[in-house]
């Protein structure tokens, strides 16, 4: 049936709307569907749960957004800010794809009409408990409203779960599947039962339902069928061991979309065998579901009836120090994630608590995949806790992942920073509120949006004067430093990051002095003054020994590698690079290990190494599109430019020339901007002399391009001019 609805008007989107009450089975019909007909749709489908009816909010359509943009390839600050524009590059990037869109659990038609594609190639599915009419009326969406199952279709499928004894008795199984509604999700938890009393008779485990629905009648009075499935509910529930019962009401405290075996643990206040044993049982009760291995999730019906029987039977203190256990643990392990990926940086995160449950971080491999299963978790936690009862973890978390969200995951950065500054001004928390401006101020720097990083940042720096935080104050003005120079204010940049280099020795925070002093040397090469420039990247090698920052050695390694290129010393630039390059890929750092091989690229280009050359800026220029780096990539697509036109291959380097002026202007970045245009005219020129002498046409007119930005030779840039970014 839903593949004849799938039609609809030329030229627009092919959209069904399957409506229906809680625990019909829409997603699983769906689902089911989607998979059926995947090879319709070649070129891949797309899914979120929109948990329009959970008990937290309702997911964002702009988060939605965001993972379907990821999900196309998109990363960090490509993925733009600003929920409109999300919504209109989503629409650019499905632009004649053949796609499935599965939208689950909608609330609203509003909160699906920015998700649609703007091409009838793709088509979607949409679920929800209502019928969504806005959604036909104007969208011209086909409506399918799924019902329950038919008796028989729900006779069959309890004899199918529990097999000879509901066979045996089909006067029982016909009963129970009225007593279910007919509806799949509570005939599963009801067969489940069945299964697990194999001694006991069907007929008796009917009347004891009939019993337990009569105790619930006030639910029943409505004609609600949603009141079968909590009567099974609770039938299935009663029959729990005391702590599975307790383990399912304290999940309903979880407010991300699924949970691990450590993270019950913590709620339970018990260890990882005992929490292992409580899922088995609840699984096994259909009253969770496995999303992956030691991770499960509950369908929001499942979750509003444990909420409700937490409330009414677990004492308020009790609830209370749960929640607080799942914080702690959340927040250790967030915390030792971050010791294990950026152990000198350890001093600038806030202490961590005792864990509550253990956290199965013990190296770096470990602590990569806990942040990417959790940081979802994380999220809502952080956002429940920014209007809840422990506003101040909500501070803490955002602290703790700074680093880890700074490298090239921005939406989540912005998410994290902006609850982070909600609860520090709740509780009038002006350090709290310091940190978190001055961590928007850094997202925004790494997005390109310069006025308002400034903005940011300067707001962080009177607050850091005001708590006499000589270390905050040091890191925001190394930020401004960094804003600065890439607007191409580079006596303001130097001001700010000397100004920062005094505040860290005063404060006598080697790793913060190190860091500067590579910024600092970054400004100064870039001002034509390479020896105090290799004098600042040599002092931070030696603090970087003294405090085993290795993340901050190998960027230090990249800025000394390009001073050594402009002095001309292309062997030992070549050796620092490339020691960077290997650092970085250890330490999985990519961004870092993109701007290494931009300078590789740009030590290849000057020995006329051209076809190396290309190589290394072609693989710069994958890793910075994958970090979501835009000025990184502009760097690289000009480097590609200069090396494509050094190998002789002038219309291609003018291509990159182009699209690499489009990004620096979408960034503010003055210096690359600069380069683009200077390339251009370089290119454009050697593509017009080439064609004449092929006897050709012209390739066309050279733009007009003030000559103070250009260099007129046919030759590539005497002096590369390689961006990296190194933030605080």
């Amino acid at each position: 049936m839903l593949d004849g609805l799938l039609g609809g008007a030329p030229g627009t989107v092919p959209l069904v709307v399957v409506s229906g009450t809680a625990g019909v089975g829409k997603t699983a019909f769906a689902v089911h569907w989607a998979h059926r007909v995947s090879a319709r749709y070649p070129e891949g489908q797309l899914y979120v749960d929109l948990r329009g009816f959970d008990l937290g909010r309702p997911m964002p359509w702009a988060d939605a957004l965001a993972g379907f943009l990821r999900a196309l390839g998109l990363d960090g600050a490509n993925i733009p800010l600003d929920p409109d524009e999300r919504a209109a590059l989503f629409r650019t990037r499905t632009a004649g794809r053949d796609m499935l869109l599965v939208l689950d659990n909608a609330l609203s038609a509003e909160q699906v009409r920015p998700l649609l594609p703007g091409s009838a190639s793709c088509a979607v599915v949409v679920t929800s408990r209502h019928s969504l009419g806005g959604l036909v009326a104007r969208n011209g969406a086909r409506r399918m409203d799924l019902g329950p199952l038919s008796a028989g279709e729900a006779t069959a499928l309890l004899c199918l779960l529990i097999g000879e004894r509901a066979r045996a008795d089909r006067a029982a199984c016909a009963a129970l599947a009225e007593q279910c509604a007919r509806l799949p999700l509570a005939l599963r938890v009801a067969a489940e039962l069945a299964v697990a009393r194999v001694g006991v008779p069907l007929a008796e485990l009917v009347a004891g339902l009939a019993d337990q629905r009569q105790r619930l009648r006030r639910l029943d009075a409505a004609g609600d069928p949603r009141a079968a499935v909590r009567s099974v509910f609770s039938w299935s529930y009663r029959n729990l061991p005391a702590d599975a019962a307790r383990g399912f009401r304290l999940l309903s405290l979880h407010p991300g979309p699924d949970v691990g075996v450590p993270a019950t643990a913590a709620l339970l206040g018990a260890g990882v065998d005992e929490a292992t044993g409580v899922l088995d049982v609840l699984s096994q009760a259909h009253l969770v579901q496995c999303t992956a291995p030691g991770r499960v999730t509950m369908h929001d019906l499942l979750r509003a009836y444990a909420d409700e029987l937490s409330r009414e039977h677990d004492a308020e203190a009790g609830r209370l120090r749960a929640h607080i256990r799942l914080l702690d643990h959340c927040l250790a392990g967030a915390t030792a994630a971050m010791d294990q990926l950026h152990p000198a940086e350890r001093h600038h995160r806030p202490a961590a608590p005792g864990p509550a449950g253990p956290a199965p971080v013990h190296d770096p491999a470990t602590a990569r995949a806990w942040l990417a299963a959790e940081l979802p978790s994380l999220g809502c936690l952080c956002a429940a806790a920014a209007d809840g009862l422990r506003p101040q973890y909500a501070v803490r978390l955002a602290a703790v992942l700074f680093r880890h969200l700074d490298g090239g995951r921005h939406a989540e950065a912005l998410s994290f920073h902006t609850h982070a500054l909600r609860a520090a001004e709740r509780t009038r928390d002006l350090a709290g509120q310091a940190h978190a401006v001055t961590n928007l101020g850094a997202v925004h720097w790494r997005l390109g949006e310069h006025g308002a990083a400034d903005r940011y940042l300067q707001r962080a720096l009177a607050l850091h004067e005001e708590t006499g935080d000589l270390a905050g104050q040091a890191r925001t003005l190394s930020n401004l430093g960094n804003v600065h120079w890439r607007l191409g204010r580079h006596s303001s940049a130097a001001a700010c990051q000397r100004r920062a280099l005094a505040l860290y020795e005063e404060a006598g925070d080697l790793v913060g002095q190190a860091r500067t002093l590579t910024n600092l040397g970054n400004v100064c090469m870039r001002r034509g003054e390479l020896d105090t420039a290799a004098d600042h990247q040599h002092r931070a090698l030696a603090l970087h020994a003294v405090t085993g920052d290795r993340l901050g050695r190998a960027r230090t390694l990249t800025f000394l590698g390009n001073v050594d290129l402009r002095r001309g010393r292309t062997g030992a630039a070549a050796g620092n690079l490339g020691r960077a390059v290997a650092l970085f890929a250890a330490l999985g750092h990519r961004g870092g290990e993109a701007n290494a091989l931009t300078g590789l690229g740009d030590v290849c280009l000057r020995q006329g190494r051209y076809d190396l050359a290309v190589a290394h800026h072609r693989r710069a220029l994958s890793l910075f599109r994958t970090t979501g780096e835009r000025s990184g990539e502009a760097a690289a697509l000009n480097g590609l430019g200069e090396a494509l036109c050094g190998a002789g291959r002038a219309e291609e380097g003018l291509r990159h020339h182009v699209r690499a002026g489009e990004v620096a202007a979408a960034t503010g970045d003055h210096e690359e901007r600069a380069r683009a245009r200077a390339g251009t005219v370089r290119a454009r020129q050697q593509a017009q002399d080439a064609a004449r002498t092929a006897g050709r046409v012209s390739a066309g007119p050279v733009d007009d391009v003030p000559d103070q930005d250009v260099q007129r030779s046919g030759a590539p840039p005497a002096e590369p001019r390689t961006a990296v970014v190194d933030g605080l």
